[in-house]
């Protein structure tokens, strides 16, 4: 019966490529965990406040906890204002910088988001062919 010395085999070699393959799918284990963490956590504490409004007009949300952000209605009146923080917000609509209609106390919680509509000249917030 021969021993291990006899056969001559590299037991180094053998050792590397496991270490090698360890090291790979621990890597690559460790970057997927980390950014599902990260996502989770960004999707827990921010909402959206998005609705319908007359296409082209500003809408824009002022927080209780200072948060201030801004958009347009896009063609078919629509808006989504993201990534804000848990709070109150006061949801403007704006035209030609003079404000429109005001809503207050909409509140957002973790991972939602709130619906705010404003009125639309004949309930049509799309823009019309003829603009």
């Amino acid at each position: 019966m021969k021993n291990s010395s006899d056969l001559k085999i590299d037991h180094s070699t053998r050792r590397t490529k496991v270490s090698v393959w360890s090291l790979a799918i621990a890597i690559a284990l460790g970057t997927y965990g980390a950014g599902g963490i990260t996502t989770l956590h960004a999707q827990s504490t921010t909402g959206r406040i998005f609705g319908s409004a007359p296409a082209g007009q500003t809408i824009m949300v002022q927080g209780s906890s200072g948060a201030h952000r801004h958009s347009k209605a896009n063609a078919q009146g629509r808006y989504t204002i993201a990534s804000l923080p848990m709070g109150t917000y006061t949801v403007t609509l704006a035209k030609d910088e003079k404000t429109v209609d005001t809503r207050s106390n909409i509140g957002l919680t973790v991972g939602g988001g709130a619906e705010v509509d404003f009125a639309c000249p004949h309930d049509q917030c799309a823009e019309s062919a003829n603009n």
